[in-house]
């Protein structure tokens, strides 16, 4: 057992104290003849029962019992039936999750059942899957399979680009920053924009850290020496917050949080900005709540990059296996009916989530959207973040780093090696195991 492990259970048994009576209501039973427990978050797990009467057809001697969590508790109650060894025979877990309970060895390895069934790994987009892929002493292992993707890219005003002079979507950094000096020009030069003189070229809530992150991709690696240490103070992050700084302080994006906008969907409608960096779930949410006359306005496009098409983030959620389940066997085909193509299309049509296999994207719903498309190019650019259990605290602290500097209380050069200085620290005792690996082996 590693000492990262040894420190993490003593934490865990802490946090289990007390708890036994609250998971006992949704924990695993250890009949191996009973029903399978399946763990999900949020809208997916109200709608994934809908899926299960073809499931039941196939596997008749299988039942599932759906528990529903909330993304706000979701993370502390895995951990604490991890704890109580009360874990669920499979769960939905998202991607950033996943180094986590591989490091505490909660997980059953995929690669065989995957190479024995009719999943083909080249169907996923590669950077999704990737997500799933851990390190471990035997080598490179898959851990779980995507069941729903998330990355980032531009939302814009396809009618205010065009007022302001370009035919198409931004491909390059200078071309954006182009489009949003052109744009802010108009709006607050000649009474064009929304009226109310504060037009902008984008919307970038300071609390938001997808976008910096997908800026930060795109010019190379966040963590060095193996995932180990810092990289922020060298200079392919600071090109990115250099970038994302500057369209602050050239006054083309407010510097405000997202508890500051009174509504985006009615500001981006009344034109305070043109480009809006966001996900998935918006196209839905601009569908509607943006008016019958904006419809044809708003548009997607994959996100600019240093010299051309650039690089996002490769989110979502996967499915996964735990190791202490009594009933892997019908778990494992419960995890491959949801991960065919038709299911995946079905699950679609219920969430409006997008599927992670390429083959699902043939679907007329999904081929023939314009505004989905623009994900479907994304998707074959994204790039996993850093693999350590570590990394949700660091993903923060770098957004609260640029927060620092867009608003000027601290300049770049210092924030950046003061947060390379943190997180150096936050990840000492992992520098510590690798060099003891290394003289033990």
């Amino acid at each position: 057992m590693t000492q990262w492990r040894r420190g993490a259970l003593k934490h865990l048994g802490a946090l289990a104290l007390g708890v036994t009576g609250a998971l006992a209501g949704c924990g695993r039973r250890d009949d191996p003849s009973g029903p399978l427990h399946f763990w999900a978050m949020g809208r997916e797990a109200e709608v994934v029962a809908e899926l299960l009467p073809a499931f039941y057809a196939r596997h008749p001697g299988v039942r599932v019992r759906v528990q529903q969590l909330p993304w706000t508790a979701a993370h502390e109650k895995l951990l604490t039936a991890y704890a109580g060894n009360s874990l669920p025979d499979l769960c939905q877990l998202g991607n950033t999750w996943l180094p986590e309970f591989t490091a505490l060895d909660a997980l059953e390895p995929l690669d065989v059942r995957v190479a024995a069934s009719a999943i083909q790994r080249d169907d996923y987009f590669a950077g999704i899957l990737d997500t799933n892929v851990m390190p471990t002493a035997q080598g490179a292992r898959l851990f779980g399979l995507p069941w729903y993707v998330d990355t980032r890219l531009l939302f814009y005003r396809a009618d205010l680009l065009r007022a302001a002079g370009f035919a198409r979507a931004p491909q390059s950094w200078a071309e954006w920053m182009d489009a949003m000096h052109a744009i802010k020009r108009r709006g607050s030069g000649n009474g064009s924009g929304n009226g109310n003189g504060d037009t902008f070229g984008a919307l970038l809530p300071l609390n938001e850290a997808h976008p910096l992150f997908a800026l930060a991709l795109q010019q190379g690696p966040v963590l060095a020496d193996d995932d180990t240490r810092g990289a922020f103070s060298k200079p392919a992050f600071r090109r990115a917050l250099d970038f994302y700084a500057g369209i602050f302080h050239e006054g083309l994006a407010p510097a405000m949080t997202d508890t500051q906008i009174s509504n985006v969907w009615d500001e981006f409608a009344r034109g305070m900005f043109t480009f809006y960096v966001s996900g998935p779930w918006n196209i839905g949410e601009f569908r509607r709540k943006l008016p019958a006359s904006m419809q044809g306005s708003w548009a997607t496009a994959p996100l600019p990059g240093p010299d051309g098409p650039g690089v996002s983030t490769a989110g979502g959620s996967s499915l996964v296996l735990f190791k202490s389940s009594q009933r892997k066997e019908a778990a494992w085909q419960l995890i491959a009916y949801l991960s065919e193509a038709g299911t995946m299309q079905r699950f679609h049509a219920l969430t409006g989530d997008l599927p992670p296999r390429r083959s699902a994207w043939r679907a007329p719903a999904l081929a023939n959207d314009v505004a989905s498309q623009a994900f479907a190019q994304q998707l074959e650019r994204v790039r996993p973040a850093p693999k350590i259990p570590e990394w949700e605290r660091i993903f923060q602290e770098m957004q609260q780093t640029a927060q620092r500097v867009v608003q000027r209380t601290q300049g770049a050069e210092a924030a950046t090696v003061q947060l390379d200085a943190w997180v150096d620290a936050l990840l000492e005792k992992r520098r510590w195991l690798r060099e003891r690996a290394a003289v033990t082996r």
